[in-house]
């Protein structure tokens, strides 16, 4: 069974900096997809950032420019650079990877979730 332990969240003012991480128990034989997704109260889950094994990342229109997605493979970790952070950007941030091709912004095309880390920007 595949685990994913997400860290580095906390509290900052708006326009920092965070950078979230999420451990992998191991990594897969075949290609995937590894996502970073968030959820504020009362909202439903959303697509932040993915990164399909190929190296192609994948990024929704509000954070564009902002976050970077990356992995590092010699020590099953996957990355969300967090820069000029917004109180918008305000949410439970979850990791998760996929067992299918391709990648996709759909919560239901993941297998594997971690726990969550809370990111609070405030202004």
């Amino acid at each position: 069974q595949v685990q994913l332990q997400e860290s580095g969240g906390g509290s900052v003012q708006a326009g920092g900096s965070l950078r979230l991480s999420c451990s992998i128990s191991e990594l897969p034989y075949m290609s995937t997809c590894m996502g970073w997704f968030r959820q504020a109260p009362g909202k439903e889950r959303e697509g932040v950032a993915s990164l399909y094994s190929g190296g192609s990342t994948y990024y929704t229109d509000a954070v564009k420019g902002r976050f970077t997605i990356s992995q590092d493979n010699a020590k099953n970790t996957l990355y969300l650079q967090m820069n000029s952070l917004k109180p918008e950007d305000t949410a439970m941030y979850y990791c998760a990877r996929s067992q299918s091709l391709g990648c996709s912004w759909i919560s239901s095309f993941y297998n594997y979730w971690g726990q969550g880390t809370q990111v609070t920007v405030s202004s």
